[in-house]
């Protein structure tokens, strides 16, 4: 019977009896067998080796499981207390597992090596707490289990998912970042540098007056941010493409569409018409050179490609822009 609570509702561990140390080492390797199946299901589509390396680990913490069953029916009989993580104090926790879908996959290998090492340092410490010594034999055998020469996600990874295997799967993990961030992304930014160019410019060499370029400049990024988000967001829900998320892909594209626009309108806050301009003109310049960046960098876009695509591009809108303001 639990003894009382003591300090935020819960139990030092020095305070467990060895029937609540097992009880507590049953329920902690249900947990983790589920966290594992978890990410598991959350990789199997994309990283499939990766996967059965979870499954895997998920089986053996069910066998861990079973025989830590098997002791305790044998020194304290089949009514296990109910004794969870939560409920003793300095006690490793878990993040709950539906955290996995914001997670990457290198992120995830990572979080099951943690959680092999605190595994390990649970079972010292209650094999420590134990005079049976069947129980503490066995709590000894589950340290060295989680243990190891190396972590169970490396040992297992070697056999599912050697170096080749990961590097393909780096390579898809980099995929889906670029058509769910990076290209939307990219889109939105040329679209609200290059879109915007005209109207602003156009309307502060037409009425010299900064407030109201800012103003058409604010309303034409907001608006474009806005519409070029829904259109990404609508025209595909990303299943058959495989480019993610239509949310996440939408405000992607609207957000930098938006960020394309503000960045030459802002400098007009500044009340003198001359260093205003000459600001959003550099602006202009750094805003063009940056998505060229981006297209030789992430979309391996030859440099000579970018440079007449965006450049050239960009200079022919800002030079419309001016002409028409000064008709």
């Amino acid at each position: 019977m639990l003894s009382r609570l003591t300090g935020f509702n819960r139990r030092p561990f020095d305070s467990l009896s060895e029937q609540e140390i097992l009880a507590l080492a049953i329920s902690s390797e249900e947990d983790d067998a589920r966290i594992y199946l978890a990410y598991a299901d959350h990789l199997r589509e994309d990283y499939p080796r990766s996967a059965r390396v979870f499954e895997d680990m998920a089986e053996e913490e069910g066998e861990h499981r079973a025989r830590l069953i098997e002791r305790h029916k044998a020194r304290f009989g089949d009514r296990i207390p109910l004794i969870r993580r939560e409920h003793v104090r300095g006690y490793y926790e878990r993040k709950p597992d539906w955290l996995v879908k914001n997670l990457s996959i290198d992120k995830i290998r990572q979080i099951a090596e943690d959680m092999e090492a605190q595994a390990h340092n649970f079972y010292l410490a209650a094999a420590r707490r134990t005079s049976d010594a069947d129980t503490r034999k066995l709590l000894g055998d589950l340290a060295l289990a989680e243990k190891g020469h190396e972590s169970l996600a490396r040992r297992l990874g070697l056999e599912h998912a050697p170096e080749d295997v990961k590097t393909q799967e780096a390579e898809t993990s980099r995929r889906k970042f670029i058509l769910t961030y990076v290209q939307p992304g990219l889109a939105g930014l040329m679209d609200g540098s290059v879109s915007t160019l005209a109207p602003i410019f156009a309307t502060a060499f037409a009425t010299g007056d900064t407030w109201t370029t800012f103003l058409v400049g604010l309303s034409a990024s907001i608006g474009a941010g806005i519409s070029m988000g829904f259109t990404e967001a609508a025209h595909d829900d990303g299943v058959i493409s495989g480019r993610g998320s239509p949310l996440k892909r939408g405000l992607a594209s609207g957000i930098m569409t938006a960020v394309g626009g503000l960045g030459h309108a802002l400098p007009y806050l500044i009340p003198d018409f001359t260093l205003a301009t000459t600001v959003a003109i550099a602006v202009v310049f750094v805003e063009l050179w940056a998505i060229a960046w981006i297209q030789n960098h992430w979309m391996e876009t030859p440099w000579s490609r970018a440079i007449f695509q965006v450049v050239l591009g960009g200079a022919l809108v800002f030079a419309a822009g001016i002409l028409i303001g000064n008709a």
